[in-house]
């Protein structure tokens, strides 16, 4: 039921009923009337049942009932029903009128204005009949708020181009420059829309402490009819130079389902990604990859957009800046393989040129016996694999080729799975006569870290002779980073297509719950397809699994040209891949990537010693380096929320890239170092998740005692606002018993039974 429908039939605005307490007012007189009537319909109705003539049982039944509901409707008005109200008494109380001046209210979605337009005529055009309602009963005090709070004289300043909106800042200024006067409560003008990161729970405790009720009005539609929106990217922090950077990018669209937009990656260098993607018509978002190249080292942003299309209620919100931090360093790989093998030598010329891997190979010759090939000293690796976690927790990245699990002693397998759930590092196996199952693999802890499912087999058991697969991408594999071979899906599909066979010896069907697989191969001798390239996360790391035993003769095939770059583009992908993301020691986080000038940005470092068990005990700093080359030194201090974890706060003024460098140390001794790095640019979040939030200003009405209302129903303002028992206040008593409802109901009642009484030949 409408607000202006309730009115009229019950008198008072639902609001009114919601702050009064309902009472029976009448005298001594008309408590005996009612009484009397009381008696007397009693009496007709015990005189209804001894009717007869015409009538029946059912006739006299209905007859009885509508005469009873008729006499409780006289009896009810003879009570004289009313509601007990709080009512402002005139010109003593004031009420904040709060109005946001972001850029969000140029959005002309309301009958083609914009939603500032309510503003100018219902609070600034001369004669507006709200503005003059307020003003009779109240001292009105102008606000305007964005991500800072102002007093106005009224609407003519504002120019709407504020970045931010920050509710909870503006609500929880007004109430407290208000405090000291009698307060009757703030009118909110609004879409919703809040970029606090904290929320606004707090300011509502606040407000309904001090019995500040709110009372927001609504701007904007709540839904868009036609939008296209880049609402969300997920993309890496921190990438190797070089590597490809697979995006997430999550497109919200409303009255374009079927349409196809092209989707763009640049940075300042131009174009690095360009894709066609069609809108699907079930649903309002999808979820589409790109991939791209970051190559520069150093914080890069990259802008995702997709072109302005005819018809949009907002084009701002088709753009996306990410930061992504392009690290130039060597991350280290040891490669463990338990006999001679041609991938050792093709992976390392794959990797040769790659100055951002660095793969340490240790290799079995003999009982005891192991070549060491790129370590960094002599006594690396010396007595062969690993015996501790400090030693094996050097390396970022583990692959295990040809190694039989009985050449891991427990606690090394134990180590391998500790190097991936607790350390945080990246796992591969590869196929051959002695991994996986056929390695004995089976049932052991490393087992449980791959995305594999083994099939049982006794260590030492013959492996299956070799079976030739045609491999080719899922249809996940298809746009994740490692598997792009080329610079288009397209392109990359068809070359997928045109590669040789390789062989497998390890028959693997199945992957874990929540595993992913890239990589499937084919072959008439195998039942189903054979798992060729899977992964999953396990713990703070990640597992992979790659089955086939000979990925070599994709540089060796006589089918493969010499200038053809496969093996050496897969394999370098897919290690950068392996080693993204893996920790150091000290592990440096940001809130976001992204901040506006004079936001208060939240440094979190977590320290790890060389076993990475958490540190409390260290002495952690952040070095701030501004764009301008100034230097800050922040002491860092235990959140004691969690182990290992510190926090500093500082708060930049310039545009441009701030350094973040972090080091911890403990008894002079330094555990790690980490650097990052954060953005500050006029930032506008002002245009994405732009519909009226209802919800929102609903949940700030309900929780203060106030009243939600659109351009629509913004009318009964005035009169609701005079009801809240805020500020300086008398009791008043509203008459019920003439609500027109009442009379609409006896006249109902009237009718129906003289048109019973006619249809059953009564009258």
């Amino acid at each position: 039921m409408s607000n202006s429908l309730f009115e009229l039939l019950f008198k008072y605005s639902p609001y009114v009923f919601q702050q009064g307490r309902f009472v029976f007012s009448a005298a001594w007189p008309s408590m005996a009337l009612a009484a009397v009537l009381l008696v007397a319909g009693l009496l007709a109705v015990v005189r209804y049942r001894k009717v007869g003539g015409k009538s029946g049982p059912v006739d006299r039944v209905v007859l009885a009932s509508i005469r009873t509901l008729v006499l409780v409707i006289l009896l009810f008005c003879l009570l004289q029903p009313a509601l007990v109200v709080s009512v402002a008494v005139p010109q003593e109380n004031f009420v904040g009128i709060l109005i946001d001046n972001s850029q969000s209210m140029q959005i002309a979605d309301r009958e083609t204005l914009p939603r500032s337009e309510f503003v100018a005529q219902a609070f600034g055009a001369e004669g507006s009949e709200l503005l003059d309602a307020l003003s009779e009963n109240f001292k009105l005090r102008f606000f305007s708020f964005s991500d800072v709070l102002e007093r106005v004289d009224g609407v003519e300043p504002l120019i709407y181009a504020g970045n931010q909106t920050y509710l909870g800042m503006a609500l929880d200024g007004a109430r407290q420059e208000l405090a000291s006067v009698p307060l009757s409560g703030l009118v909110l003008l609004s879409d919703g829309a809040d970029n606090a990161l904290g929320g606004i729970s707090d300011s509502i405790q606040s407000l309904r402490a001090a019995s500040v009720p709110v009372f927001p009005v609504g701007l904007g539609v709540e839904r868009f009819t036609r939008d296209i929106e880049i609402s969300r990217i997920d993309v890496p922090r921190t990438v190797l130079a070089g590597s490809s950077v697979g995006v997430d990018v999550i497109i919200e669209h409303k009255g374009f389902g079927g349409s196809t937009v092209v989707l763009i990656v640049e940075d300042d260098s131009g174009i690095v990604s360009r894709q066609d993607v069609e809108l699907p018509r079930q649903g309002d978002s999808t979820v589409v990859k790109a991939t791209f190249t970051a190559d520069e080292p150093g914080p890069r942003v990259f802008r995702v957009r997709i072109a302005p299309q005819e018809g949009e209620m907002v084009t701002q919100n088709n753009q996306r800046d990410v930061l992504v931090s392009v690290q130039d360093r060597a991350d280290r790989i040891l490669y463990y393989e338990g006999m001679p093998r041609h991938d050792v030598a093709f992976l390392r010329r794959a990797l040769h040129e790659d100055h951002n891997l660095q793969l340490t190979v240790l290799q079995g010759t003999a009982e005891n016996k192991f070549l060491r090939l790129d370590i960094l000293d002599e006594d690396e690796l010396f007595g062969g694999f690993p015996k501790s976690r400090e030693e094996l927790y050097e390396y970022r990245g583990l692959i295990l080729g040809n190694v039989r699990v009985h050449l891991l002693t427990s606690d090394q397998q134990q180590m391998v799975v500790d190097f991936v759930s607790q350390r945080g590092g990246g796992l591969l196996m590869i196929g051959g006569h002695s991994s996986f199952a056929e390695g004995g693999y089976a049932g052991s802890p490393i087992a449980e870290v791959l995305p594999v499912v083994l099939p049982v087999a006794e260590e030492g058991a013959t492996a299956h002779s070799a079976t030739e697969i045609q491999i080719q991408p899922t249809l996940f594999g298809m746009t994740h980073p490692v598997i792009q071979l080329a610079d288009t899906l397209e392109d990359s599909r068809e070359h997928w297509r045109q590669l040789p066979p390789l062989t497998v010896v390890n028959q693997i069907f199945s992957v874990k719950p929540g595993a992913t697989t890239l990589l499937v191969g084919t072959s008439e001798s195998l039942p189903q397809p054979q798992i060729v390239l899977a992964h999953q996360r396990y713990g703070r790391g990640k597992a992979l699994a790659f089955t086939p035993q000979d990925s070599w003769l994709w540089q060796m095939h006589h089918d493969i040209p010499l200038e053809d770059m496969t093996h050496e583009t897969l394999w370098r992908q897919l290690l950068r891949w392996l080693v993204q993301d893996v920790p150091g020691q000290v592990e440096l986080t940001t809130s976001r990537d992204r901040y506006a000038p004079g936001q208060s940005v939240r440094v979190t470092a977590s320290v790890r010693d060389e076993t990475y068990i958490e540190v409390n005990n260290s002495q952690v700093t952040a070095r701030i380096i501004s764009p301008a080359g100034l230097e800050e030194e922040l002491p860092m201090d235990w959140s004691l929320d969690a182990d290992g974890e510190y926090q500093a706060f500082f708060t930049p003024k310039e545009l441009g890239f701030y350094e973040i460098h972090v080091g911890a140390h403990r008894n002079g001794d330094i555990l790690g170092q980490e650097t990052s790095h954060i953005e500050v640019a006029d930032l506008s979040s002002e245009y994405f998740d732009a519909e009226m939030r209802a919800p929102l200003l609903q949940r700030i009405a309900d929780e203060t005692g106030g009243r939600f209302y659109t351009p629509d129903t913004v009318s009964a303002l005035p009169e609701d606002i005079g009801h809240s028992e805020g500020g300086t206040t008398v009791l008043e008593v509203k008459d019920l018993w003439d609500m027109p409802i009442l009379f609409i109901f006896l006249i109902v009642l009237i009718g129906v039974e003289w048109t019973y009484r006619k249809l059953r030949g009564l009258a």
